[in-house]
């Protein structure tokens, strides 16, 4: 089949294919998506019923109640609804001519009332072949136009993009995947989570997916748990203070995981935070990933089950610099956030080089790195042929930003992790790699416990 990317042409051929029918509910700003299959012409071919629940009584009398209107709770109640209703009446009519589905969104755009940028979850639940059990795709989408209307016409073409690309290319998820922003602009709709479920995609590694929407500038992060399933970033930060560590975890170390720990420590002595209220990630960015030009999907998964196996929850980003990762950030959330790091990634932080697309340069991007309530710790590290001991005290930056460095350190919007154990300092992640590599039984003295386990039971990173 040759690939269709006109929207126009999309919802003629859903319409023209007698083997496809279904049903087509909206909440909120997402009332476009049936008006496509009307507009085109032949809707009596695909779709049994559109059905708009504007008015929340008349939602909550169809679908039950529910806190948020704009959840993932009413996505699936209104999935899950309109599904079995299109089966107990008429699927033991049309069962063995047609495969069934029920398309659904819950939308909120931007209004004069509300200024701030829309946001809305969409889905399908589908058959795959005639008579057999459903799949779903669940999606999280963030509207970015200026404009209700391009956020309206956006929702739309996005609407009709999942269900053409589930009916068609369910068997291509990567396929899938691209198709959905046909016609879309990137800087206009992102979409941030989507989540694979049934028969259909009995094969597909959720968690590769969440890096593919990365990969393919769809979004600037995506996140999974510990149990590896994808999560939607606000719902998991709502509310909650922020603690990440950015590495490769290749594999994670000693270090990695003291690190974090002796952070979170100082994280919630110096915020008073009870422990609950706070949400630790482990961050993979885009270039951590690399080798060369690609990234291994095998690599990547291995590295996601070690930290699953860890208990984190896991972030992979396009966020190289850390003034972008705090913007995300607070999209989120609005409590305190931190960062730990070493004197190395510091180096960085304080590189020039990495802010010159900036008018203000370094000071624009420090500046929009700490307007909020976040701030950096930092270990101390051993470099250097002479094993120098370097901590946050004896740093130095180049000497035209001394000033500045002292200013953040004085303020305490870098502070510094003492209580690091410093015999952890020395373990290097690509000299561990490469031990295991070579069969050398060193690197085993040099992870957890876990990561060990995991390593030699799943034999990884041979």
């Amino acid at each position: 089949m040759d690939q269709i990317t006109n929207v126009h042409q999309k919802a003629l051929s859903i319409n023209m294919d007698k083997g496809q029918y279904g049903t087509i509910a909206e909440i909120g700003a997402g009332q476009e998506t049936a008006r496509w299959f009307f507009r085109v012409g032949g809707a009596a071919g695909t779709i049994a019923k559109a059905i708009s629940a504007y008015d929340m009584q008349f939602s909550d009398s169809i679908y039950g109640k529910s806190s948020r209107y704009v959840s993932r709770d009413r996505l699936n109640a209104m999935l899950d609804l309109e599904y079995k209703l299109i089966i107990e009446r008429i699927g033991e009519k049309r069962c063995h001519e047609s495969t069934f589905f029920s398309f659904a969104n819950t939308v909120a755009s931007r209004s004069f009332t509300r200024d701030v940028d829309g946001q809305g979850w969409i889905g399908i639940k589908f058959q795959s072949s005639p008579c057999s059990e459903p799949s779903q795709i669940d999606i999280h989408v963030h509207l970015q136009a200026k404009d209700v209307s391009e956020d309206q016409e956006n929702i739309g073409t996005l609407g009709v993009n999942l269900i053409y690309a589930a009916l068609n290319y369910h068997e291509e998820p990567e396929k899938l995947l691209k198709s959905l922003m046909d016609e879309l602009s990137y800087e206009e709709i992102e979409i941030d989570m989507v989540d694979f479920s049934g028969p259909a995609f009995a094969q597909i590694d959720n968690r590769l997916m969440a890096l593919r929407l990365v990969e393919y500038g769809m979004t600037a992060g995506a996140m999974f748990n510990a149990k590896g399933e994808i999560v939607h970033p606000a719902d998991v930060l709502y509310k909650k203070a922020v603690l990440i560590e950015r590495s490769r975890f290749n594999p994670p170390t000693l270090f990695n995981l003291n690190m974090l720990d002796c952070a979170q420590e100082a994280f919630l002595d110096d915020h008073d935070l009870p422990e609950n209220e706070l949400i630790v990630i482990s961050e993979m960015t885009l270039h951590n990933l690399k080798a060369g030009e690609d990234i291994c999907a095998i690599d990547f998964l291995q590295r996601a089950d070690i930290l699953c196996a860890l208990g984190k929850n896991v972030l992979i980003s396009n966020m190289g610099e850390y003034y972008k990762l705090a913007d995300y950030l607070f999209r989120c959330t609005q409590r305190p956030m931190a960062i730990a790091l070493g004197i190395p990634t510091l180096n960085d932080i304080f590189d020039e080089k990495y802010y010159e697309n900036l008018p203000g340069g370094i000071l624009e991007a420090f500046g929009r790195l700490f307007k909020y309530d976040l701030r950096l710790y930092v270990s101390p590290c051993i470099e250097g042929e002479c094993d120098e001991f370097t901590t946050t005290d004896n740093y130095l930056p180049k000497e035209h930003l001394i000033h500045l460095y002292k200013y953040l350190l004085e303020n305490k919007f870098i502070s510094p992790l003492n209580n690091i154990n410093k015999s952890y300092l020395t373990i290097q992640s690509h000299e561990v790699l490469q031990e295991i590599k070579c069969g050398d039984s060193s690197w085993e003295d040099k992870v957890p416990e876990i990561v060990k386990d995991v390593i030699k039971k799943r034999n990884l990173f041979r």
